[in-house]
């Protein structure tokens, strides 16, 4: 059992092209979204594992010895094994949240616990810990921060275990796990969103731990290997919406109308399969003219996407205010409000981008200027740390 404290970050994600089209079997890429899920995990000595989450203001403690005594037999069956209903109604019991929580906050925890006893389960007795989380994430923006947040959670476990590697250990930095390891992670990691969110596709947890783009089509993930790393505005545009709504709504536009939604969704098939081509082109040399392409790409994709009907009056205005400032955007996941993307090609003025960053802001929305392709799930030493990072997760 290791017995340093852990430092554990892991990217969100957004969704460059491909929504939509790919529920129809098209490809979808997604790509690490650089801003990221922070964890402190620090052994303690007093028989009790705590879990605070500062962003949605919970803070838990159990006694160890009483875990001790949880029926866990159903995590025998595998190393990784689902949690049927019956096991998560038992595991709502003993992480003691009270009826009337959010279930934001009862998911997370108990998240935390089945990823906790799963992994920990081996250990001749079950560590005592506190954990600390926090996230540069917005929850619920459909930016994976769910998936970082269970990335984050196998990832100390598997490490404080002995499960996989410490790739820092004895140094100062950040370091990546092999890919042996980033393979358990992964694996754990899609347990806890499956405790989330029942039965998701596996694309963010999988973005989240090995960063960069990934392909994904018909339950099939393959990596792009070097792709660069794009400057881009995101925007929030705090509009709520549903997503099995959305999805439901493209699939009836299907029904209705076949001859013109099958040809929308095969040209988004290939525009994702374009703009795959070109981050391949640019992880040697990138040239402007390829920035131009992406470009065109955006435009395209959030024109196909308004005409499949999951567009949104703030989503059109997002569009609006950064073309006025010669600027190129789309939405990004499934639309209806929530998030779009702004890119920003290399040399633009500093000046240019704060002006339409403070437009996007005087309309309401959230904006932040980040990059996608950002590196998968790392550890880091304390000093490698934003002290606005340290201090959000209780440090000095």
């Amino acid at each position: 059992m290791l017995s340093e404290v852990l430092h554990i970050s892991a990217p969100g994600k957004v969704i460059l092209h491909g929504e939509h089209a790919v529920v129809h079997g098209k490809v979808a890429l997604a790509v690490a979204l650089n801003l990221r899920t922070f964890l402190r995990l620090q052994p303690r000595s007093d028989g009790k594992v705590s879990l605070s989450l500062p962003n949605i203001d919970v803070k838990q403690t159990w006694d160890v010895a009483q875990l001790q005594l949880l029926d866990t037999s159903f995590l025998e069956q595998g190393d990784v094994t689902a949690p049927i209903p019956e096991q998560l109604e038992k595991m709502k019991e003993a992480a003691n949240v009270p009826e009337d929580c959010a279930a934001t906050k009862r998911l997370a925890v108990m998240a935390f616990l089945y990823l906790y006893l799963g992994i920990c389960r081996k250990q001749r007795t079950l560590p005592s810990l506190d954990v600390v989380l926090w996230s540069e994430l917005p929850p619920g923006a459909g930016l994976g921060s769910s998936a970082a947040y269970s990335v984050c959670l196998a990832a100390a476990f598997l490490t404080i275990c002995e499960e996989i590697t410490n790739p820092l250990k004895d140094r100062d930095g950040t370091s990546r796990w092999p890919e042996e390891d980033l393979q358990s992670i992964n694996k754990w990691a899609f347990q806890g969103e499956r405790v989330i969110h029942g039965n998701p596709s596996g694309v963010d947890n999988a973005v989240s731990t090995w960063g960069g783009a990934l392909r994904y089509q018909q339950g099939k993930i393959a990596s792009l290997k070097r792709t660069p790393a794009l400057q881009i505005l995101l925007t929030n545009t705090r509009v709520p919406r549903s997503t099995k709504a959305l999805v439901a709504g493209v699939r009836s536009r299907l029904l209705k109308f076949p001859e013109i939604v099958a040809p929308l969704l095969t040209s988004i098939d290939a525009i994702s399969l374009e703009c795959e081509r070109v981050l391949r082109e640019m992880s040697t040399a990138p040239a402007p003219e390829q920035y131009l392409l992406l470009e065109e790409l955006i435009d395209m994709n959030h024109h196909h996407l308004n005409a499949l009907g999951v567009g949104h009056a703030s989503l059109d205005q997002l569009c609006q205010v950064t073309a006025a400032h010669g600027l190129h955007s789309k939405l990004t996941g499934a639309g209806g409000g929530g998030c779009g993307i702004t890119l920003l090609r290399p040399g633009l003025e500093q000046a240019k981008v704060e002006a339409a960053k403070q437009a996007l802001i005087d309309c309401g929305f959230d904006c932040w200027e980040t990059s996608i392709g950002a590196p998968g799930v790392s550890v880091h030493s304390a000093a490698s740390l934003d002290s606005s990072v340290q201090q959000a997760l209780g440090g000095p």
